[in-house]
C-alpha cells in the first residue's frame, strides 16, 4: 500500500470562473494547469483519491461533500451542499475533482511531525492511493498582496517550486513552520502531509511543476508527481 500519484493545486476562490467574473480570464492559465494535473491522478488509475487541503482543525470529512461559495460572493452549490460546509480548501478540492470521495483537513498550524504521521497513515489507506493536495504559497509577494510585501516571500515561493518540480519531499518537510505562518502561506501542513505520505514509499517519486505565478501577490503552485 503506498502513494503512486499526487496533485499539488493552490486554492483561491477565484479559480471558480463564476466567482471571479469579469476577472476571470486571468486565471485561465492556472485553471488549465489544474485540470491537467487532476487528470494526471484520474489517469493514475488509483484505488483511492484523497483531497486534503488546510483549516483550522486535523479532522477526516464525512460525507456528503460540498457546501457553496455564499462565503465568496456567489451562491453556487459545489458538490453536495446538503452536508456540513467543507473549508475553502477542500471545497475547491471537491471542484477540481468532484468524483474523489474522501476529505481530510490538516490544521495549518500542525507541527511538521504530526503532518508526517497523518500522510503516512492516508498512505497506507489502499494499494493505490493518490492524493489532491490543496495549498497557496506567500501571501507577501508583492505590496498589494494580503501579507502586504515581505522580501523573504519570493526565494521561499522559489524553494517550495524546486520542491515540488522534483519531487523533493525531504525539501517540503523540512519548511519551517514560523516562517510559513509569518509569510502567510496556507499550504505549509498539507504540503508536508504530501511528504510523510512519501516517508514509506519503495521508490523515488518523479515531479513536475505545470505552473508557478503570483498573479495576486500570492504564490500558486500546480504540479504532479508520480
Amino acid at each position: 500500500m503506498s502513494l503512486v500519484a499526487a496533485a499539488v493545486c493552490p486554492h483561491p476562490p477565484l479559480l471558480v470562473p463564476e466567482v471571479a467574473a469579469g476577472a476571470a480570464a486571468e486565471l485561465d492559465d492556472l485553471r488549465v494547469a489544474c485540470r491537467a494535473a487532476v487528470a494526471h491522478l484520474t489517469n493514475a488509475s488509483v484505488d483511492s483519491l484523497i483531497v486534503v487541503g488546510s483549516d483550522t482543525t486535523t479532522v477526516r470529512r464525512q460525507p456528503p461533500f460540498g457546501g457553496t461559495l455564499s462565503p465568496w460572493g456567489i451562491d453556487l452549490p459545489v458538490g453536495d451542499p446538503s452536508g456540513e460546509q467543507l473549508p475553502l480548501s477542500l471545497l475547491i478540492g471537491a471542484w477540481l475533482a468532484p468524483h474523489a470521495a474522501d476529505f481530510q483537513s490538516v490544521a495549518v498550524d500542525a507541527p511538521p511531525a504530526e503532518c508526517a504521521r497523518l500522510g503516512r497513515a492516508l498512505a497506507g489507506q489502499a494499494e493505490r492511493v493518490g492524493l489532491l493536495v490543496l495549498g497557496d504559497g506567500s501571501s507577501c509577494r508583492t505590496e498589494k498582496a494580503p501579507g502586504f510585501f515581505d522580501a523573504r516571500a519570493e526565494p521561499f515561493d522559489a524553494a517550495v517550486a524546486a520542491a515540488l518540480a522534483g519531487a523533493d519531499a525531504a525539501a517540503l518537510a523540512a519548511i519551517d513552520p514560523g516562517e510559513a505562518e509569518e509569510l502567510l502561506v496556507a499550504g505549509r501542513a498539507p504540503w508536508q502531509v504530501l511528504a510523510g505520505a512519501c516517508q514509506d514509499g519503495d521508490r523515488k517519486m518523479t515531479g513536475e511543476l505545470l505552473y508557478e505565478a503570483a498573479p495576486y501577490g500570492v504564490g500558486y503552485f500546480v504540479a504532479t508527481w508520480q
